[in-house]
């Protein structure tokens, strides 16, 4: 059963507390507008059409980067597709690593069919299965201040499913530009010296 709780809200409380240490990877479509519409910042990577990608990209830059907090923040849909990704996050244990699943239960991208979790599919007992230590499934305003607090405190790999409502918001987009985005993240952690064929701005 969908949640009821709205995703932008959710995303600003997952976000409010980032330090300049927080690396924020962000899945296609909505999850990407939720993120942006947090505020863009060069340490935000958005995956505006890579579905199924977005946790495992996420593990690849928590490994890259021990001493950053990597969370990532995508949707349901993305998450089934990318299912395997779970069991290597799991055997590498990364503990810089948080997963937050956007559940509205709904292809939001491709005219809101329902996802297996509109049915029998759990999210969090997967990932727990998959041998995540920290899972949970997130329904209220309670439960999301304390995986708030776990996101940004405490060791993963954590993976939380968060139910929210479906709902037709604005899109604000981040940088579309591939490239551009690519060196503005790069940079933002490693220096201007980490753009490959110079910054385009």
């Amino acid at each position: 059963m969908a949640g009821q709780l709205h995703r932008r809200d959710v995303v600003a409380a997952l976000l409010a507390p980032r330090t300049p240490d927080t690396l924020v990877i962000a899945g296609l479509g909505s999850s990407a507008w939720d993120v942006t519409a947090s505020g863009d910042s060069d340490r935000n990577f958005c995956l505006v059409g890579g579905m199924g990608l977005t946790a495992i990209i996420g593990l690849g830059l928590a490994r890259t980067q021990p001493n950053k907090n990597v969370l990532v923040i995508t949707g349901d849909g993305d998450m089934l597709m990318g299912m395997g990704s779970l069991a290597t996050v799991a055997n590498v244990a990364p503990r810089n690593l948080s997963i937050c699943v956007l559940d509205n239960e709904l292809f939001g991208e491709t005219g809101g069919q329902p996802t297996h979790t509109a049915g029998v599919t759990d999210l969090a007992a997967i990932a727990k299965g998959a041998g995540i230590p920290l899972t949970s499934t997130v329904r209220t305003e309670g439960e999301l201040k304390t995986i708030v607090g776990s996101v940004h405190n405490e060791a993963g790999p954590q993976f939380h499913a968060i139910k929210i409502m479906h709902e037709e918001l604005d899109s604000p987009k981040p940088p579309l530009d591939g490239g551009y985005t690519k060196d503005r993240f790069r940079i933002a952690l490693l220096g201007e010296a980490a753009a490959v064929g110079g910054f385009r701005g």
